[in-house]
Protein backbone atom coordinates (compact mmCIF):
# COMPACT_ATOMS: atom_id res chain seq x y z
CA UNK A 1 0.00 0.00 0.00
CA UNK A 2 1.49 3.28 -1.08
CA UNK A 3 2.07 6.40 0.99
CA UNK A 4 0.04 8.87 -0.07
CA UNK A 5 1.64 12.09 -1.11
CA UNK A 6 -0.65 15.34 0.47
CA UNK A 7 -0.10 17.96 -1.63
CA UNK A 8 -2.38 19.91 0.14
CA UNK A 9 -0.97 19.79 3.32
CA UNK A 10 2.45 20.23 2.04
CA UNK A 11 1.31 23.41 0.34
CA UNK A 12 -0.55 24.72 3.44
CA UNK A 13 2.85 24.59 5.43
CA UNK A 14 5.27 25.81 2.79
CA UNK A 15 2.07 28.82 2.46
CA UNK A 16 3.27 29.27 6.08
CA UNK A 17 6.72 29.86 6.05
CA UNK A 18 6.17 31.83 2.77
CA UNK A 19 3.94 34.45 5.27
CA UNK A 20 6.60 34.64 8.08
CA UNK A 21 9.64 35.37 5.36
CA UNK A 22 7.35 38.01 4.01
CA UNK A 23 6.55 39.34 7.19
CA UNK A 24 10.25 39.58 7.80
CA UNK A 25 11.24 41.01 4.74
CA UNK A 26 8.85 43.54 5.54
CA UNK A 27 10.34 44.51 8.77
CA UNK A 28 13.82 44.58 7.18
CA UNK A 29 13.63 46.24 3.70
CA UNK A 30 9.76 47.53 3.60
CA UNK A 31 9.41 45.54 0.82
CA UNK A 32 6.18 43.91 0.00
CA UNK A 33 5.93 41.44 -2.61
CA UNK A 34 3.98 42.12 -5.22
CA UNK A 35 2.29 40.26 -7.66
CA UNK A 36 0.53 41.17 -11.18
CA UNK A 37 -1.46 38.87 -12.82
CA UNK A 38 -3.31 39.51 -16.45
CA UNK A 39 -6.35 37.67 -17.57
CA UNK A 40 -7.30 38.24 -21.00
CA UNK A 41 -10.95 37.16 -22.06
CA UNK A 42 -13.37 34.87 -20.43
CA UNK A 43 -12.22 31.84 -20.13
CA UNK A 44 -13.88 29.92 -16.96
CA UNK A 45 -10.82 28.00 -15.92
CA UNK A 46 -8.28 30.97 -16.44
CA UNK A 47 -11.09 33.27 -14.03
CA UNK A 48 -11.00 30.64 -11.23
CA UNK A 49 -6.81 30.24 -11.57
CA UNK A 50 -6.69 34.33 -11.40
CA UNK A 51 -9.17 33.71 -8.45
CA UNK A 52 -7.34 31.80 -6.35
CA UNK A 53 -3.70 33.39 -7.34
CA UNK A 54 -5.37 36.23 -5.52
CA UNK A 55 -7.05 34.40 -2.75
CA UNK A 56 -3.28 32.91 -2.35
CA UNK A 57 -1.58 36.36 -2.43
CA UNK A 58 -3.69 37.95 0.80
CA UNK A 59 -3.05 34.83 2.50
CA UNK A 60 0.94 35.56 2.38
CA UNK A 61 0.45 38.83 2.86
CA UNK A 62 1.25 39.82 -0.88
CA UNK A 63 0.56 42.94 -2.80
CA UNK A 64 -1.28 42.01 -5.86
CA UNK A 65 -3.07 43.35 -8.79
CA UNK A 66 -5.42 41.59 -11.20
CA UNK A 67 -5.89 42.77 -14.77
CA UNK A 68 -9.12 41.32 -16.72
CA UNK A 69 -8.73 42.48 -19.90
CA UNK A 70 -11.69 42.18 -23.02
CA UNK A 71 -11.02 39.13 -24.98
CA UNK A 72 -10.50 41.53 -27.96
CA UNK A 73 -7.98 43.21 -26.85
CA UNK A 74 -4.57 43.84 -29.22
CA UNK A 75 -1.19 42.99 -29.00
CA UNK A 76 -0.12 46.48 -28.33
CA UNK A 77 -2.27 47.14 -25.57
CA UNK A 78 -1.20 44.06 -23.82
CA UNK A 79 2.44 44.63 -24.36
CA UNK A 80 2.22 48.24 -23.18
CA UNK A 81 0.77 46.99 -19.66
CA UNK A 82 3.35 44.48 -19.32
CA UNK A 83 5.94 47.15 -19.99
CA UNK A 84 4.70 49.56 -17.38
CA UNK A 85 4.17 46.37 -14.80
CA UNK A 86 7.59 45.81 -15.68
CA UNK A 87 8.51 49.30 -14.17
CA UNK A 88 6.83 49.34 -11.42
CA UNK A 89 8.78 49.33 -8.55
CA UNK A 90 5.79 47.59 -6.29
CA UNK A 91 5.72 44.40 -8.54
CA UNK A 92 7.69 42.04 -8.64
CA UNK A 93 6.23 39.36 -10.35
CA UNK A 94 3.79 39.41 -13.26
CA UNK A 95 1.48 36.61 -15.32
CA UNK A 96 -0.21 36.40 -18.02
CA UNK A 97 -2.78 33.60 -17.17
CA UNK A 98 -3.11 31.13 -20.41
CA UNK A 99 -4.45 30.04 -23.17
CA UNK A 100 -4.31 33.68 -24.82
CA UNK A 101 -6.96 34.77 -27.27
CA UNK A 102 -5.72 32.60 -30.56
CA UNK A 103 -4.94 36.95 -31.87
CA UNK A 104 -2.17 37.27 -29.61
CA UNK A 105 1.29 35.71 -29.73
CA UNK A 106 2.11 33.64 -26.73
CA UNK A 107 5.60 33.72 -27.15
CA UNK A 108 6.08 37.51 -28.21
CA UNK A 109 3.88 37.99 -24.77
CA UNK A 110 6.12 35.89 -22.49
CA UNK A 111 9.04 37.46 -24.14
CA UNK A 112 7.93 41.18 -22.81
CA UNK A 113 7.95 39.79 -19.53
CA UNK A 114 11.63 40.98 -17.73
CA UNK A 115 12.93 38.28 -16.80
CA UNK A 116 14.07 39.03 -13.28
CA UNK A 117 9.43 39.47 -13.17
CA UNK A 118 9.02 36.48 -14.73
CA UNK A 119 7.65 34.43 -12.14
CA UNK A 120 6.42 31.92 -14.63
CA UNK A 121 9.69 31.24 -16.02
CA UNK A 122 8.48 30.92 -19.26
CA UNK A 123 10.86 33.36 -20.77
CA UNK A 124 13.99 32.16 -22.71
CA UNK A 125 16.24 33.81 -20.31
CA UNK A 126 15.01 32.28 -17.55
CA UNK A 127 14.53 28.47 -19.51
CA UNK A 128 18.36 29.21 -20.14
CA UNK A 129 19.35 29.45 -16.65
CA UNK A 130 17.29 25.97 -15.53
CA UNK A 131 19.06 24.31 -18.51
CA UNK A 132 22.72 25.78 -17.12
CA UNK A 133 21.62 25.21 -13.26
CA UNK A 134 22.14 28.82 -12.35
CA UNK A 135 18.52 29.92 -11.57
CA UNK A 136 15.88 31.62 -8.91
CA UNK A 137 13.01 31.43 -11.14
CA UNK A 138 11.53 27.65 -11.70
CA UNK A 139 8.32 26.73 -13.91
CA UNK A 140 5.71 25.96 -10.33
CA UNK A 141 4.23 22.60 -11.43
CA UNK A 142 8.14 20.98 -11.52
CA UNK A 143 9.19 23.09 -8.76
CA UNK A 144 5.97 22.12 -6.92
CA UNK A 145 7.18 17.88 -7.69
CA UNK A 146 10.57 18.87 -6.52
CA UNK A 147 9.35 20.01 -3.14
CA UNK A 148 6.98 17.02 -2.60
CA UNK A 149 9.85 14.87 -3.24
CA UNK A 150 12.23 17.10 -0.74
CA UNK A 151 8.88 17.10 2.01
CA UNK A 152 8.70 13.11 1.45
CA UNK A 153 11.94 12.08 1.79
CA UNK A 154 12.64 10.62 -2.01
CA UNK A 155 16.47 11.81 -3.34
CA UNK A 156 16.22 11.52 -6.65
CA UNK A 157 20.39 11.15 -6.42
CA UNK A 158 21.27 8.02 -8.56
CA UNK A 159 17.77 7.35 -9.31
CA UNK A 160 15.93 6.54 -12.65
CA UNK A 161 13.53 8.57 -12.97
CA UNK A 162 10.73 8.85 -16.28
CA UNK A 163 9.27 11.91 -17.29
CA UNK A 164 5.96 10.87 -19.40
CA UNK A 165 5.50 14.27 -21.41
CA UNK A 166 7.47 17.32 -22.93
CA UNK A 167 5.70 19.84 -22.69
CA UNK A 168 7.51 23.30 -22.34
CA UNK A 169 5.40 23.68 -18.96
CA UNK A 170 6.29 20.25 -17.36
CA UNK A 171 8.23 17.68 -18.75
CA UNK A 172 11.47 19.49 -20.02
CA UNK A 173 11.65 21.28 -16.92
CA UNK A 174 10.99 18.79 -14.80
CA UNK A 175 13.64 16.65 -16.38
CA UNK A 176 16.00 19.24 -15.70
CA UNK A 177 15.17 19.60 -12.27
CA UNK A 178 15.51 15.86 -11.69
CA UNK A 179 19.04 16.28 -13.27
CA UNK A 180 20.35 18.36 -11.33
CA UNK A 181 19.52 16.34 -8.39
CA UNK A 182 21.76 13.67 -9.97
CA UNK A 183 18.53 11.52 -11.14
CA UNK A 184 19.08 9.38 -14.40
CA UNK A 185 16.42 11.14 -16.50
CA UNK A 186 14.49 9.49 -19.36
CA UNK A 187 11.68 12.05 -21.24
CA UNK A 188 9.45 9.56 -22.50
CA UNK A 189 6.26 11.02 -25.27
CA UNK A 190 4.04 10.10 -27.92
CA UNK A 191 6.74 8.70 -30.30
CA UNK A 192 8.50 6.40 -27.53
CA UNK A 193 8.74 3.14 -28.59
CA UNK A 194 8.11 0.58 -25.79
CA UNK A 195 7.19 3.50 -23.45
CA UNK A 196 5.60 0.25 -20.86
CA UNK A 197 9.01 -1.15 -21.16
CA UNK A 198 10.73 1.98 -20.16
CA UNK A 199 8.00 3.41 -17.79
CA UNK A 200 8.66 -0.40 -15.41
CA UNK A 201 12.39 0.78 -15.12
CA UNK A 202 11.15 4.12 -13.32
CA UNK A 203 12.37 4.54 -9.61
CA UNK A 204 10.31 7.81 -9.97
CA UNK A 205 7.59 8.10 -12.38
CA UNK A 206 6.07 11.73 -13.54
CA UNK A 207 2.98 11.53 -15.44
CA UNK A 208 2.24 14.37 -17.47
CA UNK A 209 0.79 13.38 -20.65
CA UNK A 210 -3.11 15.03 -20.14
CA UNK A 211 -4.49 11.73 -20.80
CA UNK A 212 -6.98 10.14 -17.95
CA UNK A 213 -5.50 6.97 -16.60
CA UNK A 214 -2.77 6.27 -19.38
CA UNK A 215 -0.26 5.31 -16.81
CA UNK A 216 -2.09 1.62 -15.76
CA UNK A 217 -0.32 -0.63 -13.13
CA UNK A 218 1.22 -3.22 -16.05
CA UNK A 219 3.55 0.64 -16.53
CA UNK A 220 4.90 0.76 -12.69
CA UNK A 221 7.79 -1.45 -10.51
CA UNK A 222 6.74 -2.34 -7.42
CA UNK A 223 8.05 0.38 -4.90
CA UNK A 224 8.16 3.22 -7.67
CA UNK A 225 7.29 7.16 -6.34
CA UNK A 226 4.60 8.00 -8.89
CA UNK A 227 3.58 11.92 -9.91
CA UNK A 228 0.50 12.37 -11.25
CA UNK A 229 0.81 15.94 -12.75
CA UNK A 230 -2.59 15.40 -14.56
CA UNK A 231 -6.16 17.05 -14.28
CA UNK A 232 -8.69 15.99 -16.32
CA UNK A 233 -12.14 16.10 -16.32
CA UNK A 234 -14.75 12.95 -16.94
CA UNK A 235 -17.93 12.09 -16.44
CA UNK A 236 -17.65 10.71 -12.95
CA UNK A 237 -15.53 13.67 -11.80
CA UNK A 238 -11.76 14.56 -12.14
CA UNK A 239 -9.00 12.01 -12.39
CA UNK A 240 -5.31 11.96 -13.48
CA UNK A 241 -3.26 10.33 -16.20
CA UNK A 242 -2.54 7.49 -13.49
CA UNK A 243 -4.64 4.71 -12.50
CA UNK A 244 -5.08 5.40 -9.51
CA UNK A 245 -6.54 2.22 -8.14
CA UNK A 246 -4.78 0.18 -9.98
CA UNK A 247 -1.11 1.74 -9.43
CA UNK A 248 -1.42 2.99 -5.59
CA UNK A 249 -1.41 -1.11 -4.38
CA UNK A 250 2.12 -0.94 -6.64
CA UNK A 251 3.88 2.25 -5.55
CA UNK A 252 5.39 3.42 -2.20
CA UNK A 253 4.82 6.81 -2.25
CA UNK A 254 2.03 8.44 -5.16
CA UNK A 255 0.41 11.63 -5.49
CA UNK A 256 -3.59 11.98 -5.75
CA UNK A 257 -5.60 13.68 -8.25
CA UNK A 258 -7.22 16.07 -6.78
CA UNK A 259 -5.14 17.08 -3.64
CA UNK A 260 -1.71 15.53 -4.93
CA UNK A 261 1.03 17.97 -7.41
CA UNK A 262 -2.24 20.73 -7.65
CA UNK A 263 -1.68 22.64 -5.03
CA UNK A 264 1.42 22.85 -4.99
CA UNK A 265 1.52 25.19 -8.06
CA UNK A 266 -0.35 28.52 -7.11
CA UNK A 267 2.35 27.97 -3.79
CA UNK A 268 5.44 27.92 -5.53
CA UNK A 269 3.98 31.10 -7.54
CA UNK A 270 3.79 32.29 -4.27
CA UNK A 271 7.91 31.12 -3.85
CA UNK A 272 8.89 32.81 -7.00
CA UNK A 273 7.37 35.81 -6.14
CA UNK A 274 8.95 36.22 -2.90
CA UNK A 275 12.18 35.22 -4.11
CA UNK A 276 11.74 37.69 -7.08
CA UNK A 277 10.99 40.84 -4.39
CA UNK A 278 14.11 39.58 -2.50
CA UNK A 279 16.53 39.94 -5.28
CA UNK A 280 14.59 42.96 -6.11
CA UNK A 281 15.54 44.38 -2.14
CA UNK A 282 19.09 43.00 -2.68
CA UNK A 283 19.47 45.20 -5.75
CA UNK A 284 17.79 48.25 -4.30
CA UNK A 285 20.57 48.51 -1.14
CA UNK A 286 23.02 50.92 -1.24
Amino acid sequence: MAERIDGKAAAADLRGRIAEETRVLKEKTGVTPGLAVILVGDDPASRVYVQNKKRGCEEVGFYSRSFHLPADTGMEALLDLIRTLNGDEAIHGILVQLPLPAHLDEKTVTEAIAPEKDVDAFTYANVGRIVSGDFDLVPCTPAGIMALLSIYGVSPDGKHAVVVGRSNIVGKPMALLLLHQNATVTICHSHTKNLKEICREADILVAAVGKPRFITRDMVKEGAVVIDVGINRTETGLVGDVDYEGVEPLASKITPVPGGVGPMTITMLLQNTLTAAKRAAEREKP
